[in-house]
Order: C-alpha cells, then sequence, then structure tokens
C-alpha cells in the first residue's frame, strides 16, 4: 500500500505532551516541514521556551538549547553570533515572549539580530494554571481576573506583532492563525517566510501564531478553535506588519 502520509524528518517519535485540542503540536509540525523544506537538517539549532512549550527540545531533531525564563532571544543572538551559519530559531509563548522575556525580544528585534522567532500566543498561562497573560483578551477570564480583563484594572493585552513592526531592525513581522486547513497553510507561508529572511541575512524574523488552549479556556477543542478565530482576532488581527522585502521593491 502506499504511504499517503509522511511525518518530516526534522520531528522526532517522541509523543508531544500537550492537551488535547492545543495546536502547538501543528505549529511544532509546520516549522519542522519548513525546516526540512530549507536544508536546515544538520546545520539549524532550536532555543525551547519556559512554559507550555518547554520540553520543545524533545521533539524538534535538531542541536536544541533550553533558555531561562524570557531569555531565549537572547540565547538564540549568542548562538547566532559564535555560529553565523547556522539556522537559528526560538519557539516561544507569549508569557515567555511578551512578558518576562519583553526585553530581550525588543532588543533583539531593534538590533535586527538575525534570527527567526515563532511565538505562540494562546492569550493566557498555559502551563501554570490559566493566569491572565500580556495578550489576554479583554474581558477574558483567568484565574487571576476572573470577572474578565478590565483594562482601568488591568490594562490592556499587548499587541506585539504591531509594536515590533514599529521598528527599524525586524525584516519580516507577521501574525498568522490555526483555525482550519486554509490557515494553517498560510501560516507555514509565513514561517517559511521569516526562515529566509534569515538565510538570506535579511534579520529578524518574527511570526506570531494565534494558537489554542482548551484545557485553560475552558471549549473543546472544536469551540477554541472557533473562539480563537472569531474572538481573538478582533484583538489580534491576522496580517504582514512588515516586510522588507516588499518595501524594497
Amino acid at each position: 500500500m502506499a504511504k499517503g502520509f509522511k511525518k518530516t524528518k526534522m520531528l522526532t517519535d517522541t509523543p508531544f505532551h500537550y492537551c488535547p485540542g492545543c495546536t502547538h503540536g501543528i505549529a511544532h509540525r509546520l516549522t519542522a516541514e519548513v525546516l526540512e523544506e530549507i536544508g536546515a537538517e544538520g546545520n539549524c539549532v532550536g532555543v525551547a521556551p519556559v512554559g507550555c512549550a518547554v520540553f520543545a527540545y524533545n521533539y524538534f531533531n535538531c542541536d536544541m538549547q533550553e533558555a531561562a525564563h524570557g531569555r531565549a532571544p537572547a540565547v538564540a543572538t549568542g548562538i547566532k553570533r559564535v555560529h553565523p551559519d547556522k539556522i537559528v530559531f526560538s519557539y516561544q509563548g507569549d508569557g515567555d515572549l511578551a512578558s518576562i522575556g519583553m526585553a530581550e525580544t525588543v532588543h533583539a528585534a531593534a538590533r535586527g539580530e538575525n534570527i527567526t522567532v515563532i511565538f505562540i500566543n494562546n492569550s493566557i498561562y498555559g502551563m501554570t494554571g490559566g493566569q491572565m497573560a500580556p495578550t489576554t483578551l479583554e474581558g477574558q477570564k483567568a484565574t487571576t481576573c476572573q470577572a474578565g480583563r478590565i483594562p482601568e484594572l488591568n490594562g490592556n493585552p499587548v499587541n506585539v506583532a504591531e509594536m515590533l513592526a514599529q521598528l527599524k531592525g525586524p525584516s519580516y513581522i507577521a501574525r498568522v492563525g490555526l483555525f482550519d486547513l486554509k490557515h494553517v497553510m498560510e501560516a507555514k507561508r509565513a514561517i517559511r517566510k521569516a526562515f529566509d529572511m534569515q538565510i538570506n541575512k535579511k534579520g529578524f524574523a518574527m511570526v506570531e501564531i494565534l494558537s489554542t488552549c482548551p484545557t485553560n479556556w475552558g471549549l473543546n477543542p472544536i469551540d477554541a478553535l472557533e473562539w480563537s478565530k472569531n474572538e481573538a482576532t478582533k484583538t489580534f488581527p491576522l496580517g504582514v506588519f512588515k516586510d522588507i522585502t516588499k518595501e524594497e521593491e
């Protein structure tokens, strides 16, 4: 019988530990597929975060470095500067990247470090029990804002992609979703573009991926996808916020 599906060789055979319906697994696969397509096997270093993806080093079939909470862009910067010929990426959640690691993120972007950042935005702290994150939506409930996020009390959600796009250093900033097949394929194209920027030495590139957290949202997997598509995109619209290759045309 002909084999109709083949796992990318840039993922190991280790089963994912993520909750049912979590789209971290899809994001992992898309990233790994792109790494295989660009020929990064044996020439790639990933940086794992603290958070739900803390065990990413078990899943990507390449050299991986664990970073202290929020410091992945700084660690990736060091790796890339020492090994400029390597493909270097960080894989981070919204707590890691947009809270404790915000300074590292902003300054790596401002410097135009030639790295690729995969940013998973599920608008909540998944691993630690569902606390409010920098990306929690207005009115969205969490264990630390049980009446829903109130801007006057809790501040506003942080739109990372739009913020970084204002800096001179980044080469490519995009936000994508994983709601359905169409958006999954768009997400893969954005991830490929981000890695192509690094290959062509264009500088810092980040893809923000709207992901689901059915467990902490209190939704089943299907409803979580719908909520991400219909509600999360109101605060975090999809699109390309910076692409210097378009500016150069």
